[in-house]
């Protein structure tokens, strides 16, 4: 479970690729040269780019650049999932970006994705609609619509930089901690009570020197880290039609007042409240 380096492969005559992958519960931390565009639509999950571990809600839609280190997006998730991605050849930058003066702004948008940049609102919108859009055209009106993808995203403001610091592959070379060995721990025991000890263990570390790597890692405690977890999962339960006070002791809270402060903290509304606004999104989509 080290890092990857993943082999992509490109068909003759085509700049980039766009496919819909499906990994699921294949725990896939990997890296390559090519820049990538990942979309994924699902009650919720985990996005892991760099050092960034966080959580999205509903759809997601992220710029990772060349040789940042990622998690596939569809890790852990039971739900349905829906991804699209976009793979950029390695040299797309150098050859198709820079020798075009009209393209300044996509040559900052691809050069600053280093730092993992996630999108949302109006932007996001905009763009998946026209990713579905070039899906089934010929390689040069899918290249044009591709241009402006990235002419969109360059001009944005509804931009997130999920790192705040270089986090390419070099940063990771010496990491010989199994991140998924502590996702798979977090996933087999969010519900229970989570150990620090004990999956300090697990991967031969000290608690304090676990503590110490975990928080370089992803910039939270474990604590922390297994709360947002918690908060993850309960938004799948909430929309399964089960009850607040259920789905608080069902991922793992003992006090019913803690679990609906800390949802609200994360998400800006109550347990309730999310529960009825998703609830008729989805009635209304249906």
């Amino acid at each position: 479970m080290k890092i990857q380096k993943e082999i992509i492969e490109f068909e003759d005559g085509k700049s980039f690729k766009l496919f819909s992958p499906s990994l699921k519960n294949c725990f896939f931390w990997h890296h390559h040269p090519e820049i990538e565009l990942v979309y994924v639509e699902a009650i919720n999950g985990i996005r892991h780019v760099g050092r960034d571990i966080s959580v999205f809600t509903e759809s997601d839609l992220v710029l990772i650049g060349s040789n940042v280190p990622h998690l596939n997006f569809d890790y852990g998730i039971q739900t349905e999932c829906r991804q699209l991605v976009v793979q950029m050849r390695e040299n797309f930058l150098q050859n198709t970006i820079l020798p075009v003066p009209e393209f300044e702004n996509i040559k900052k948008l691809l050069e600053r994705s280093y730092l993992g940049l996630s999108f949302s609102g109006e932007t996001k919108s905009i763009v998946i609609e026209k990713l579905n859009n070039i899906k089934d055209k010929n390689s040069f009106d899918s290249l044009i619509g591709l241009i402006e993808i990235l002419q969109i995203l360059a001009g944005s403001d509804e931009v997130k930089e999920l790192n705040k610091e270089d986090t390419r592959i070099k940063w990771f070379m010496n990491d010989k901690i199994r991140m998924g060995t502590i996702y798979d721990y977090i996933h087999e025991n969010y519900d229970k009570k989570p150990n620090v000890n004990e999956i300090a263990k697990i991967v031969s570390l000290s608690t304090p020197a676990f503590c110490r790597y975990f928080k370089k890692q992803t910039n939270m405690t474990f604590t922390d880290f297994v709360n947002n977890y918690r908060i993850s999962q309960a938004k799948i339960f909430l929309l399964k039609d089960y009850s607040v006070t259920e789905v608080c002791f069902q991922v793992g809270f003992e006090s019913l007042s803690y679990f609906n402060k800390l949802f609200k903290q994360h998400t800006g509304e109550t347990p309730s409240e999310f529960r009825k606004k998703h609830l008729k999104n989805i009635e209304v989509r249906n």
